[in-house]
Order: C-alpha cells, then sequence, then structure tokens
C-alpha cells in the first residue's frame, strides 16, 4: 500500500524524524485557512498522487504571492496528474501540501529497503538528493552507499557514521543523522514498510537535517497487524481492477499489454507470462486466482480481466491441485455469459478433474480452444491475437 506524501510524513515525524509545517487542502477555502495559519508571503504547494516525477510534471510549484498560488490551486484541483510513472490517464489530484519553503544548502538521498537476497533491512543513502534514484543507481552506482541491518541488533551508531561521513556531514549532523536512522529503522520495522525513501533529505541554511519529501510503501501481508494504517489507503490513488480484484482475494496487477492471463499459483502465473512473451505477445495482466479458487471468483476474474479494453485474447492456464478443474471450467462459463466476451479464450487445464472441466468447455458449444501443453497454449493465445 502506498502512502501520500503528507501521509509518510507525518508517520517520519511520530518517530522523530524532522519534517517541515505543513497544511492539507482539497479546496481553495481551505488553502487560505492554510496560507493565514503557515504565515509569510511565499509558499511550496504539492499535489499528493502516487507517482514519482510531480516537479517535471508540472504537480510542485513555489509561489510568491496568494494570487499565483490561488491561480496555480485552482489549475489543479480536480485535474489529473500524467507522469513517466503513470499511464496516459494519470491520477486525479484530490489533495494538495502546502509547506513555507526550506532553506536548502545540500540534498541527500536517505532511503530502507528489503533486501531478499540476504534477508535484511538495507539502508540506502547518496550525495545525489533531488534526482531520480534509479538514474543514479544506473549511471553512477558508486554514489549510493549501503549498510544492512541485522535484525538481531537493529541500526548501530557506527553504521551511521560510515554513512554520515560517506554524505560529507560534520560532527553535529552526523549526530542528528544517527538519531534520524534510529527512528526509520524503527518505523519500518513496527509498521511492517517495504519501502522509504526520503528525497531529498536536505541540510538547511542553519545546518539542520529536514526531510522535504518522503515516500513511504506498507506491506499489504502485515496490515492486518495495523488497522491505524489501514485508513491511509486512498483508493482513487490505485487501479480500480486491482481494488475489484483485493475484495475476491485475487493477486492481479495491472500490465500493458493486450493478453490477458488467469493462472492459480504465482510461480506458475510468472511461467506463464515469459511464455506469451518468448512467443512474440504481452501480458494485459498478472492474475493468480490461488489454489482456493471457487467458481464465483473465477467467474469475478474473468470480469475483470474483460474490464480492461486493451486485452484482446485470453490465456487460461490451471494446474488442479487443491483447486478442481470442473469449477474453473463453470466459472469461466458463468462470466462468458454475464458478460459477454468476444475474444478468443485459450484454456489449458490439468490435474484434478481436468477432464471433466474440458468437457464442460466442449459441449457449451463456445469459441474456447483447449490445449494440452503451456508452450502449446501460449503460443496459440499470441497467433489468435495476432490474427484477431
Amino acid at each position: 500500500m502506498n502512502l501520500h506524501e503528507y501521509q509518510s510524513k507525518a508517520l517520519l515525524k511520530e518517530y522523530g524524524l524532522p519534517v517541515p509545517t505543513g497544511q492539507l487542502v482539497t479546496t481553495i477555502d481551505e488553502a487560505e485557512k492554510a496560507f493565514n495559519v503557515l504565515g509569510g508571503d511565499r509558499w511550496v504547494i504539492k499535489a499528493q498522487v502516487h507517482t514519482g516525477g510531480r516537479g517535471k510534471a508540472g504537480g510542485v510549484r513555489l509561489v510568491e504571492n496568494r494570487s499565483d498560488a490561488f491561480d496555480y490551486i485552482k489549475s489543479l484541483l480536480g485535474t489529473r496528474m500524467v507522469t513517466y510513472q503513470t499511464d496516459t490517464a494519470g491520477l486525479p489530484i484530490e489533495k494538495l501540501l502546502i509547506e513555507p519553503p526550506s532553506m536548502i544548502k545540500r540534498e541527500l538521498y536517505v532511503g530502507a529497503i528489503i533486501d531478499r537476497s540476504i534477508g535484511q533491512l538495507v539502508i540506502m543513502a547518496s550525495t545525489e538528493g533531488g534526482v531520480e534514484i534509479e538514474k543514479v543507481a544506473d549511471e553512477s552506482p558508486e554514489k549510493i552507499i549501503t549498510t544492512a541491518i541485522n535484525p538481531m541488533v537493529g541500526v548501530q551508531p557506527y553504521q551511521g557514521r560510515k554513512l554520515g561521513f560517506a554524505l560529507g556531514l560534520n560532527g553535529v549532523q552526523i549526530r542528528d543523522f544517527c538519531m534520524l536512522l534510529d527512528g526509520l529503522v524503527k518505523l519500518f520495522v513496527e509498521k511492517d514498510l517495504s519501502l522509504i525513501e526520503i528525497n531529498p533529505l536536505i541540510i538547511t541554511e542553519s545546518n539542520e537535517l529536514l526531510c522535504v519529501d518522503a515516500k513511504i510503501n506498507i506491506d499489504d501481508n502485515g496490515l492486518y497487524r495495523h488497522p491505524e494504517l489501514v485508513g491511509l489507503r486512498d483508493l482513487a490513488q490505485e487501479d480500480a481492477r486491482e481494488v475489484a480484484a483485493r475484495e475476491w482475494d485475487l493477486n492481479y496487477i495491472s500490465l500493458d499489454g493486450e493478453i490477458g492471463c488467469m493462472v492459480n499459483g504465482a510461480g506458475l502465473a510468472m511461467a506463464t507470462m515469459d511464455l506469451i512473451k518468448l512467443h512474440g505477445g504481452s501480458p494485459a495482466n498478472f492474475l493468480d486466482v490461488g489454489g482456493t479458487a471457487t467458481r464465483e471468483r473465477v467467474a469475478e476474474a474473468f470480469k475483470i480481466i474483460m474490464s480492461d479494453p486493451n486485452v484482446k485474447g485470453v490465456l487460461v492456464n490451471i494446474f488442479g491441485g487443491i483447486v478442481r478443474c470442473d469449477l474453473i471450467a463453470e466459472g469461466i462459463l458463468g462470466a462468458i455469459e454475464a458478460v459477454g466476451i468476444t475474444v478468443p479464450i485459450v484454456v489449458r487445464l490439468e490435474g484434478n478433474n481436468a477432464e471433466r472441466g474440458l468437457e464442460l468447455l466442449a459441449s457449451a458449444k463456445i469459441n474456447i480452444m483447449a490445449i494440452q501443453g503451456l508452450d502449446a497454449a501460449a503460443e496459440a493465445i499470441v497467433n489468435l491475437v495476432r490474427c484477431d
């Protein structure tokens, strides 16, 4: 689950990290009150959307007076923002964060992520703050310094000093930086996060550290332990198909291709997508219906797949272990009846009640191609989509 910048900063502040004073607004009237609370005559206004690249897309601006501020706010609220990380439809701008401008002396980067190759939390730091860190990692990887946190002992002072010296901090700043890392790691572990990025972490003109921007992702698998965080989810910022899939306990991720995929098992789903690519096609989604799929869930899965206007064909790949292939077949037929699917469908059923499932599909006398063998099925759907 992704958080907005203002939500991320609230969590940072809760754990003792320094953040600017800000006001969240959704209307012009709220903005006027925010200006009165913040004081001054210059403010930074930031669109609150779940994407990077807001500045380049016009979603972050320093305004010099209230007139310019109001004009800018009116130009943002109710519109959609398109960045290099969104699709062409973009994301809705419903909230803005207003902050006083920060006096920046230097911009740094600090992040935390789980490195699954070593099974530990890793802290990343760089002197290249304020820019796309992915570009830095690709072009100048030596500028990103990392240190792994042993889960048995937590972050150690020497690790803070190591990163602080690499960032060119002085004695007082290193002390503050070590305290910042303590809070950051504690937040990451206690709230079951999957990512924290502070970019930029600035050094102000008064030589203090300040988290000017922040991004936090929460591990969905840990949300049951944090009911206080569940309400922070902004469904308007998420793909509607992914939201619908969660309601039916389906693991769905929207992609940019033209071949819809419905598979049981994450590993099998990845293999299916790979084979589609191998034969020259492009998957439109990742969809794992799980090992205990029911007829109703399969029908809903088909509806979700077909709600994507880019889908020109569907590949169903089911290996029946716990799940029964005849129930999958019934779900497919129910979805076709409910949605009126006209695109080509290729089905590969293997395992538990596979023969019965194939009989049901054959007796329905609908345009479904049943094929044995995953490679052959992937090749078939790619060819059908190309000929469509």
